[in-house]
């Protein structure tokens, strides 16, 4: 129906700074009649757009119309006024007699549509019900008749919503109405209430009459203005109507501006909104791209923190966790400017925010960022985590400076073992800690998934190869479809690594063949994991579990680590490929913690979906029986690979016990990997705290291995300088260093622990000293944050402070967030504040083109304070492979026990004179770096090098 079409355009957007109604409409004339109005507006809405264009090249503004009958005059008379301001238009033409549920299924699909940002409804009457109108998102609601448009506009909101343009093109046609009476007839719905509200603003008495009602000739005979909402019955006369009355009509046609009914014995005249209803709707959808700009820009927080009441004694974490009352997700995230279509809410407290967030804040100005590292360990840990989030409730809770923690997501082995979950503790927490340290949003599952994959296919690949011919191999992965043979994308990169030159599957030669259709993996040097939820039911019925096997390889059989985020010692060795369908293809393989794949480190690393996919192809899984290196490109997965990862890349929304905001995203150990949150979430973190907020983010274990390998690996990946180091101290751990007995989780602390020891504490401090010189390395200011415990001493608290601004910190201060949350760490806020404004002379310890072994002595020497390194025959040798296979420029990332500078656990304080052995040297290809293996606890093999790291970490 015209009517209904013409009754239903966009809503005018409303400029603040106009009065009330006149403002609401952008009212352009007092006069002249609506062709008039309608070029006027038409003028000055493709004037706006092009000021808009200008400012933002990139802009494509698209208005979507769906219309659901065929009056083509209307379809028309909208794309010529579109074409003619600038705007994008785009026609969805339902059959007319559509349900409304094919409507909304229309609606929703545009409302997802980014590229899309106004949205506007030519239906019949009979379609137009709250639930097709109240679809429409609000924002996109450019003929303002949602609930939600309506609502503000009734409300005098007149800021927030828009209003129909049938409303607009009437009171553009109106002026001078305050203490007239203006009869609305057979106008209801949406269309009746916001003309209602809007002559109201206006200063006239509104009566609103159907056509059937039996006062309607006197209230005709009385009023001054008539505005017929619908087409006029033949059974109402004319004559009814008083003379001289001004008459607007919705519903006549767009060629019929004006009928006069002087031949009728009436000089009133009826001025129809025709086309000034559709200038109307061109010029809400213009003004609706201003606010679409305007709310793409970066947003001022409104954050509300949540209160604490800390209780004295300090109850379990689980019961201080469990009686705060946490926000609302989506709340949290409007509160720190995400819009809605940049999150995805995974229950009530937690949500994936979306990458194009970096692309709309793109010109933000980064916050200042802050790395929180530690000095050499207990096997208890010492609160780096519990620092990070007690200094961002302090920062953001009680000095009203944005903030973000940024955390690694923790895993189930440590979760479940002695060490326990990552999510702070006492009141700096990040809650609910439940749904953080158990599966978050399923990151884990995806990684372990995809690395099964990966895995599968090695093994189907040499199975393949060894039971097929080149012309069956090359059928299988060149298959014809349809009658053609072609070759995917991939697999022409392959072609193109080979040096074959076609593009047509029929013209390569046998040996062409050959090359492209065998990898030749050399099973020997496989060193992919392998997980198990991916094994088939038939292959878990042939997979038979050994607890007794000794480690190594076997003749005939080679050895795979396996993959499980659970400490489970059984699957520590295991046999596969029994079945008679494996033909035979028995080897022995082993289960390792799902954070240890390199595809965590990969997620941790990577900067965009792009740079992930191109990373996880680079990944090599062995070799081929030349030496040269296979990758998950070479065996055509990285795809699938990627599609698994693609909701994992994007980090998880949390809060903290006080409410201020939290990314939790990837989780790679720092002995192995770099041990650090993830590029991804620090970079979006740092656009949304503002040019004077703050993002705080955590290396594994201390400075010496989590702090170096964030400097010189993930600052290289990321491009991001920190402004400060904060680094986390107890009074414990000096003591441990200063010759305290053993620590060992699950016993009771020595006397030495929980009694003043002045001297202990004194001659501790050397670790701290060394660990600060180790940040001063790499120019960034520190600032010593002492976790206290209540069985710290007052004298030993202010002799650590002393020793550590002595030694070249910034700051000392002591930190009790963890008994009274935030407030407990006001004082390190304050100094990391201050410390974050010094000069900053960042620089890297070393430079990538320096060969392999000169970058591992470098560490060795200026971090642990080795004298010199020592590398075997197996390290040597791999470290040569590498360096003639290309990888000789990546950053080195050592794999070392946690507990000492040195290689030896034992050796507490600052070990010199030491000859730091590098057992075995490996690479992340993928991830991007070399790492060598510290120590030989296991000689079986080369594989078992360097792995009691990960189980000492893990405690298994």
């Amino acid at each position: 129906m015209r009517s209904a079409a013409l009754r239903r355009c966009l809503a005018p957007a409303l400029p603040a700074a106009l009065p009330p109604s006149r403002g609401l409409c952008g009212r352009h004339t007092g006069g002249g009649g609506a062709a008039a109005a309608a070029r006027k507006i038409t003028e000055n809405a493709k004037k706006s757009l092009a000021s808009l264009k200008r400012q933002n090249p990139q802009l494509e503004p698209t208005l979507a119309i769906i219309q659901a009958h065929n009056d083509h005059l209307i379809q028309e008379a909208n794309k010529n006024l579109a074409k003619e301001v600038g705007l994008r238009i785009i026609h969805i033409c339902l059959p007319e007699g559509s349900s409304k549920d094919e409507i909304v299924s229309e609606i929703l699909r545009l409302n997802e549509d980014p590229n899309v940002q106004g949205l506007a409804l030519d239906l019949p009457e009979s379609l137009y019900s709250s639930k097709v109108l109240n679809a429409v998102k609000p924002e996109k609601d450019v003929d303002g008749l949602s609930s939600v448009n309506l609502g503000h506009l009734v409300h005098g909101d007149v800021c927030d919503c828009l209003v129909p343009p049938t409303v607009c093109a009437v009171m553009e046609l109106l002026e001078n109405l305050g203490g007239k009476t203006v009869l609305l007839v057979g106008a209801s719905g949406a269309v009746g209430a916001a003309l209602q509200s809007m002559l109201q603003r206006e200063g006239a008495a509104v009566i609103s009459c159907p056509w059937k009602a039996p006062q309607l000739q006197n209230e005709l005979r009385h009023a001054d203005v008539v505005v017929f909402g619908s087409m006029k019955p033949d059974d109402v006369p004319v004559s009814w109507i008083k003379p001289g009355t001004t008459i607007i009509s919705c519903s006549h046609d767009l060629l019929s501006e004006k009928r006069n009914y002087s031949q009728q014995n009436n000089s009133a005249a009826e001025n129809a909104v025709g086309s000034l209803a559709i200038a109307m709707r061109m010029q809400n959808m213009v003004k609706a791209m201003e606010r679409w700009i305007q709310s793409r820009q970066y947003r001022k927080w409104n954050l509300h923190c949540l209160k604490l009441q800390p209780l004295s004694p300090v109850p379990s974490d689980i019961e201080i966790s469990r009686a705060q009352s946490p926000k609302a997700v989506d709340v949290l995230a409007k509160e720190i400017g995400l819009l809605t279509d940049e999150i995805e809410i995974y229950g009530q407290t937690k949500a994936k925010v979306r990458l194009s967030l970096l692309e709309r804040l793109k010109d933000q100005p980064d916050g200042k960022y802050v790395l929180v590292a530690g000095i050499t360990p207990t096997p208890l840990g010492e609160g780096k985590s519990t620092v990070t989030v007690g200094l961002v409730q302090a920062l953001t809770a009680h000095l009203k400076i944005n903030s973000f923690a940024c955390l690694r997501q923790p895993s189930q082995g440590p979760t479940f073992g002695v060490k326990g979950g990552a999510a702070g503790g006492g009141y700096a927490q990040v809650i609910p800690m439940e749904e953080f340290n158990l599966h978050l949003t399923g990151d884990i599952h995806a990684i372990t998934a995809a690395n099964n994959l990966l895995a599968a296919a090695v093994d189907a690949r040499i199975l393949h190869e060894s039971t097929q011919s080149d012309k069956s191999l090359y059928s299988r992965l060149v298959p014809v479809v349809n009658g053609v043979r072609g070759f995917s994308p991939i697999q022409l990169a392959r072609l193109r690594k080979l040096g074959i030159n076609k593009t047509d599957p029929e013209t390569l030669t046998e040996e062409e063949i050959s090359k492209f259709a065998r990898l030749d993996i050399d099973p020997s040097t496989i060193t992919w994991q392998r997980g198990s939820i991916l094994i088939s039911s038939q292959q878990m019925r042939a997979l038979r579990i050994f607890s007794v096997l000794p480690f190594g390889c076997y003749k005939g059989r080679f050895e795979v680590e396996c993959l499980v985020d659970t400490n489970d010692r059984f699957l520590r060795k295991i046999t596969i490929g029994q079945a008679n369908t494996e033909k035979g293809f028995v080897r022995q393989a082993q289960f390792d913690i799902a954070v240890a794949s390199e595809i965590m480190a990969i997620l941790a690393l990577t900067t965009s979906p792009q740079d992930m996919k191109e990373r996880l192809g680079k990944m090599v899984v062995a070799n081929d029986k030349k030496g040269e290196p296979i990758t998950a490109e070479d065996l055509g997965v990285t795809g699938a690979l990627a599609v698994l990862m693609k909701d994992a890349i994007k980090p998880t929304l949390m809060q903290t016990l006080e409410g201020t905001p939290v990314f939790v995203h990837a989780g790679p150990f720092a002995n192995i990997a770099h041990g650090n949150s993830s590029v991804l979430a620090d970079k979006i973190a740092l656009k949304l705290v503002g040019e004077k907020g703050f993002v705080v983010t955590e290396a594994g274990f201390g400075a010496d291995i989590g702090m170096e390998k964030f400097f010189n690996i993930k600052c290289r990946a990321s491009g991001l300088f920190p402004s400060v180091v904060v680094l986390v101290a107890t009074v414990r751990a000096l003591k441990m260093h200063g010759g305290g007995p053993n620590v060992t989780a699950g016993a009771p602390l020595k006397k030495e622990y929980t009694e003043e020891n002045l001297q202990l504490v004194a001659d501790g401090c050397c670790n701290l000293q060394k660990q600060i010189q180790i940040t001063q390395l790499f120019g960034v200011p520190v600032v010593v944050a002492l976790n206290v415990f209540k069985t710290d001493s007052p004298a030993e608290v202010d002799l650590v402070c002393k020793i550590a601004k002595q030694s070249g910190a910034f700051d000392a201060v002591p930190c009790n967030h963890w008994s009274a949350g935030g407030r407990g760490a006001v004082q390190l806020a304050q100094a990391v504040e201050k410390a974050a404004n010094q000069k900053n002379s960042f620089k890297y310890l070393y430079s990538l083109e320096l060969p392999i072994v000169e970058k591992i002595r470098i560490i060795a020497q200026k971090v642990y304070g080795a004298q010199d390194i020592e590398l075997s025959p197996v390290a040597q040798s791999q470290v040569d492979r590498y360096t003639r296979q290309g990888f000789g420029n990546l950053p080195i990332c050592m794999a070392k026990t946690h507990l000492s500078l040195s290689h030896q656990p034992e050796r507490k304080g600052v070990p010199t004179g030491f000859i730091l052995p590098i057992s075995d040297v490996r690479a992340s290809i993928g991830a991007g770096f070399i790492y060598p293996l510290v120590g030989t606890l296991y000689v079986d093999s080369k594989r078992e090098l360097g792995k009691c790291n990960i189980r000492e970490e893990l405690q298994l």
